[in-house]
């Protein structure tokens, strides 16, 4: 099992990670895991954690789950937004054959205020988009 173990651990957080250093190698066969770094994916940048230095081979990893993970939080975010298309979908075939007068009463002005706002947004973006051609 150790030689399967990858070299680096990140334990996510809510804008980044921490970076360990997985190590197997020691006396006791136990797994070690050293922090090296803090990751801020806000601003796409990483600091050593305390006063380590960082090789090389420590920075090119670190860039370059930056790169992956962006990547995934991107397919992420469209992968939702189509999720919601769904979702309005079933919410209105809900509202037209199953929602009670009392079930429509307690969401309808919420979802109109939020429909609205979207369209809003999606309009004024429309446009935008079409007066940069």
């Amino acid at each position: 099992m150790a030689g399967e173990l990858p070299e680096y651990y990140y334990r996510i957080r809510e804008n980044g990670a921490a970076v360990f250093r997985v190590d197997t190698e020691n006396r006791q066969r136990r797994i070690e895991m050293e922090q090296i770094a803090v990751i801020n994916l806000n601003k796409g940048e990483f600091k050593p954690h305390g006063d380590r230095e960082l090789s090389g081979a420590d920075k090119k990893e670190i860039s370059g789950w930056i790169i992956r993970r962006k990547a995934l939080l991107a397919m992420r975010d469209i992968d939702d937004i189509h999720r919601a298309v769904d979702h309005l979908n079933l919410t209105t075939q809900w509202a037209q054959s199953r929602a009670t007068d009392d079930q429509l009463e307690e969401v309808t002005d919420d979802l109109l205020l939020a429909m609205h706002d979207l369209r809003t947004v999606l309009v004024r973006k429309k446009a935008d988009r079409m007066l940069k051609k």
